[in-house]
């Protein structure tokens, strides 16, 4: 889908009335006859000055500013977030470190390191993602639902945030995830240990689980208790 720039028809240059207008994220939006072709097509209006504008400018939740100041747009619902799916996030590149430890808790998420923050919503859309971010000038400039502003600036700090936001059993998928790639590790059988795989471990029979993208094997030693005990104290209410 485009989302193109173009101003659709300026305040005061209508040439027809428009039919009754329904309230829509803030806004009005009305039908208007001035569609190329004589085909019908949907403005969006300013409520404090009054300009109208295609709504194609709108698609995944995008604002503009208007000329008189005020942010314009149509709040992107998304119903299916709400429906009791599982919880799949998309984090962008400042909260790499959040996303670590979302997956080291078992959560689907995706790193988004490259594109626009337009390419950024249209992929969480597409996906089902809750977006986190950090930025304030994407949430200004986006209103899309399932899109969640961090306060912390620490990773852990950020973790427990999340953790309290969405209600996230933490417990159940402990380490399930590559947290390098993302995907879901793949048991492997007893004995069958890949080079790499020191022979102390081998030794001990210690269940192996490795990533189908990248080949890299997970076990648990004394670093997963390490991780437990850090996720006890941070999210354990106090």
């Amino acid at each position: 889908m485009s989302l193109s720039s173009s101003l659709f028809v300026s305040a005061g240059t209508a040439h027809h009335t428009p039919a009754p207008a329904a309230r829509q994220g803030g806004h009005r939006a009305l039908h208007s006859g001035l569609a190329d072709g004589g085909k019908r097509s949907m403005a969006i209006v300013c409520e404090h000055c009054g300009a109208q504008y295609d709504v194609a400018l709108f698609q995944f939740g995008r604002t503009i500013s208007c000329a008189c100041g005020h942010r314009v747009g149509l709040r992107l619902r998304r119903p299916g977030l709400a429906r009791g799916g599982p919880v799949r996030f998309l984090a962008d590149e400042m909260l790499a470190g959040l996303a670590r430890w979302l997956r080291v808790i078992g959560y689907d998420t995706r790193l988004f390191k490259h594109g626009s923050d337009a390419d950024a919503v249209r992929l969480a859309a597409t996906e089902g993602r809750i977006v986190l971010t950090r930025d304030r000038r994407m949430l200004s400039e986006w209103w899309v639902d399932g899109c969640y502003l961090l306060r912390s600036e620490r990773p852990l700090d950020q973790l427990r945030e999340v953790v309290d936001r969405f209600g996230l059993p933490w417990r159940e998928r402990l380490f399930e995830r590559c947290l390098r790639c993302n995907v879901v590790l793949i048991p492997l059988p007893r004995g069958s240990a890949p080079p790499g795989v020191p022979q102390s471990v081998v030794e001990r029979g210690l269940p192996l689980r490795s990533c189908r993208q990248c080949g890299r094997v997970y076990w648990e030693g004394s670093h997963t208790a390490r991780m437990r005990a850090t996720l006890e104290e941070t999210l354990e209410p106090k």
